[in-house]
């Protein structure tokens, strides 16, 4: 949103959030959830957007479940109004599209009548994408050419049905495609209105549940068994029905979506919030459910341990090598180099050592720096051992940056080759108080894989399930090294696959592996 007068009236986006997939919100949708104050959400609106939204942003669930309304559509309207005049620029994030069956409307007449500006962001609807990725296009050259989006639930105030059921079933027969929003308990009714309408009892029908999301399902049939379908698979709502002759289409690769690798799978990522977003992102790629278990924190180090590192980012040009082990020490050494003031020119003459494919990235993201020396297996160790071997570490100046609870190897076998060795905390880690919401009922559900990413992720995860640990029993689990499975299995737990490198696409590639064997 622009930049508002101090003391002005705030604005108001309303946001198509998309059909569920967090990545099909639009471009402007998302430029506009960066920059608020508010977000105001609905209840199918994915809730991995919220963290796009600034950390400070305020955010309001006014979601309307079934017999479970936290507020009523006046309360919403006039809650926009409220927080506008507070001076805030809102987000009002809706499932799909605003303006489809999502009273987006109403809201936009309701602020403009009380003099807040209302902008609207149209959203991918659910009618369209959900039978995409089941593999139904909704119109086909071949096929269907016209389209009609229908509510399955109308105002039940209403009365009378104002759907022209007569008029779709000549559509439908005529080569056209209805999709229902809403409508799965009344399915039954609404077959049984086309059929009474001439529409054929072999008309093809689908239902699709939670469409573009790793936990979709799909019944098919016909307008005569299509409820039986629905039935015997346990299909319920949030679905869209399709009726027509574009659900009983077969051809290769429109099954693109439930063909990928990790379809339906899943998968509880412990890494840190820092460090989800490339794990949580490979693995949705290939089909995945990610559920998110940050298992540590990472927190500005101690006053002395800070005092020591502003004293080495100070005179890191007296340095031969600077030696990082992870990312995050890559992303404190550019933090601290802004906040004292310098940037890259301070590290003209120190070379730098970045232990694997992650840290080697964050280097070059942050600081524009190719890494001059990696090894090839990314352990404290084994970067120790090439180091010694390729290097002539006698005598030379070697600032490692690191985290408090990191292993002593790597700076006791520099100081044993003849490095001058000086070892600094850049961060610390720390046990979060607990799980987020939702992990454990997500366990309780079942869960299919677990991926730890350092010995500390299978610690913590253990420690904040405690008496629950059980909840792991059955679960397939993905190690990415030597030193993690070591742990893993001194506290008992089974360890199905380990990756062949310590980097993210290497243990999402033997998930992926694993799963295509099975």
């Amino acid at each position: 949103m622009n930049d508002k007068a101090k003391n002005s009236i705030g604005k108001v986006c309303l946001v198509g959030a998309g059909p569920g997939d967090p990545g099909l919100i639009t471009v402007t949708g998302l430029n506009r959830l960066r920059g608020c104050d508010v977000v105001v959400f609905d209840a199918l609106a994915n809730p991995a957007l919220l963290a796009e939204a600034p950390d400070n942003a305020q955010r309001i669930d006014v979601g309307k479940r079934a017999k479970n309304h936290k507020l009523t559509q006046d309360q919403t309207n006039q809650l926009l109004v409220d927080l506008a005049r507070e001076g805030k620029d809102v987000v009002r994030l809706k499932g799909g599209d605003p303006y489809l069956f999502g009273r987006g409307a109403e809201e936009c007449a309701f602020l403009t009548k009380h003099g807040v500006y209302c902008e609207v962001v149209p959203g991918v609807t659910s009618g369209i994408a959900a039978p995409a990725t089941a593999g139904i296009p909704v119109t086909h050259r071949k096929v269907a050419s016209t389209i009609t989006i229908v509510t399955g639930h109308e105002d039940p105030t209403k009365g009378e049905t104002s759907v022209d059921y007569d008029g779709l079933a000549k559509l439908i027969d005529r080569g056209g495609t209805a999709c229902f929003y809403m409508g799965v308990g009344r399915l039954q009714q609404i077959a049984d209105s086309l059929a009474a309408c001439g529409l054929g009892l072999s008309t093809p029908a689908a239902v699709v549940q939670w469409g573009t999301l790793p936990r979709q399902r799909t019944a098919k049939g016909t307008l005569d068994t299509i409820k039986a379908e629905v039935d015997r698979l346990g299909v319920s709502s949030p679905a869209i029905i399709v009726v027509g002759e574009v659900a009983a289409i077969d051809e290769p690769g429109l099954d693109y979506f439930t063909d990928r690798p990790l379809f339906g799978q899943r998968i509880l990522v412990t890494r840190t919030r820092q460090q989800a977003s490339d794990l949580r992102r490979e693995l949705a790629e290939l089909g995945a459910e990610v559920i998110e278990a940050p298992t540590i924190e990472l927190v500005a180090p101690s006053a002395d341990d800070e005092a020591r590192l502003n004293d080495a980012i100070d005179r890191i040009d007296e340095n031969d090598w600077v030696l990082l082990t992870s990312a995050n020490a890559a992303n404190v050494l550019a933090q601290r180099l802004e906040a004292a003031g310098r940037d890259v020119r301070q590290l003209g003459r120190v070379q730098i050592a970045a232990v694997g494919d992650a840290t080697t990235a964050a280097l070059w993201d942050r600081l524009r720096l190719r890494s001059d020396f990696v090894p090839d297996s990314f352990s404290g160790e084994a970067m120790a051992k090439q180091f010694i071997e390729e290097q002539a570490v006698e005598g030379r100046r070697c600032l490692l940056l690191r985290a408090d609870i990191a292993r002593p190897a790597l700076p006791k076998l520099l100081v044993e080759a003849g490095a001058i060795v000086n070892e600094v905390v850049a961060y610390q880690t720390r046990v979060p108080e607990s799980l987020p919401e939702g992990v454990l009922d997500a366990l309780r559900e079942g869960v299919d894989w677990a991926t730890f990413t350092s010995s500390s992720t299978v610690r913590n995860l253990l420690e904040l399930l405690g008496e629950e640990r059980a909840l792991l029993h059955g679960v397939k689990t993905a190690s990415i090294g030597p030193i993690t499975t070591q742990t893993m299995r001194e506290l008992g737990l089974e360890v199905t696959v380990e990756s062949e490198t310590a980097s993210v696409a290497s243990l999402v590639e033997a998930v992926a592996s694993a799963e295509s064997v099975s």
